[in-house]
């Protein structure tokens, strides 16, 4: 902030013949600025004083020794394909929670449960030990994104900065693409952070993704290619109104041949229906009952 200051002594003052209203008026007006001028520089310094940071914390419960992990994000989206995906991940691998995160930039809300707990908006990570010379898994799984842009980045970086830590250079990133019509098979589509790895994406059946990835599927992407990680996005194509358990098996047969791995997905229904469940409680999601009622809303005026 710049400072001018006006020594009242040094001003030029109106000629004597114009004194009276005008020699009021040049004062008045003068003391005006002066005065304005010395309320904005102590508001803008008492504002930056104020002014509330941004708090995004992470409790680490664990340091897992892991070898080589991919970081897979699992945060809830379009069609929420990668929020089923990360939880049927989680529980078929049985991975285990290592921490959690809170931020001022997720919801403003707690949802009580039957035993009168409360359960906020969260974050979590989870970690799976492979077998067999094959890597290891960092499971990013939550119950909402940041609603914020700066909480988006800074949620980004935090996650990031963890995951360097235990070791990891690789991202994978999942999600729903929108389409009025879905093709059957629905068709995945890729976005990666060099050519290289772009043609490991494709060599899985995806098409380049053209376009904008919103989100942390895309900023998570970005951000690591400033940090040295290599990763790619899967999207796959949903109609976007409900839990795609349908998109999400796709993304899934697509991630277990990129891993090398044979992840059961006979209980995915499972994990879709208790997604569907955690995104109505947090209002993410409308029940069918809202849906109807919003329905006949439309026609009302037809009464």
């Amino acid at each position: 902030m710049v400072s001018i200051s006006l020594p009242l002594t040094k001003l030029n003052r109106p000629p004597l013949e114009n004194s009276g209203h005008l020699f009021k008026n040049y004062w008045g007006i003068l003391f005006f600025v002066l005065a304005k001028h010395t309320y904005i520089t102590f508001f803008i310094r008492d504002y930056a004083a104020k002014e509330p940071k941004m708090v995004c914390t992470i409790e680490i419960y664990e340091k897992p020794k892991l070898s080589n992990p991919i970081l897979i994000e699992g945060l809830p989206g379009i069609g929420f394909v990668a929020n089923i995906a990360a939880l049927h991940l989680i529980h078929e691998l049985k991975a285990k929670l290592f921490a959690e995160i809170f931020s001022d930039s997720f919801q403003d809300l707690a949802v009580t449960t039957e035993t009168g707990g409360a359960r906020s908006p969260i974050n979590e990570l989870y970690y799976y030990k492979a077998s067999n010379n094959k890597r290891d898994l960092i499971i990013w799984y939550g119950n909402t994104q940041a609603l914020t842009t700066f909480g988006q980045y800074e949620l980004c970086g935090r996650v990031l900065d963890v995951a360097k830590e235990l070791g990891c250079n690789y991202v994978i990133t999942l999600g729903g693409f929108k389409k009025d019509e879905v093709k059957t098979p629905p068709e995945i589509y890729c976005a990666a952070s060099d050519p290289e790895t772009l043609n490991e994406a494709l060599n899985l059946g995806a098409k380049v993704m053209i376009g904008q990835i919103f989100g942390v599927a895309g900023l998570l992407i970005g951000l690591g290619k400033l940090r040295g990680f290599k990763g790619f996005s899967l999207l796959v194509e949903t109609l976007g109104t409900y839990p795609d358990a349908n998109a999400t098996k796709y993304a899934l047969e697509a991630l277990n041949k990129f891993l090398d791995m044979n992840i059961d997905l006979a209980r995915l229904n499972a994990a879709a229906e208790k997604t569907e469940k955690i995104l109505e409680s947090f209002g993410l999601i409308r029940t069918a009952e809202e849906e109807k009622k919003k329905e006949e809303q439309k026609f009302r005026w037809f009464v």
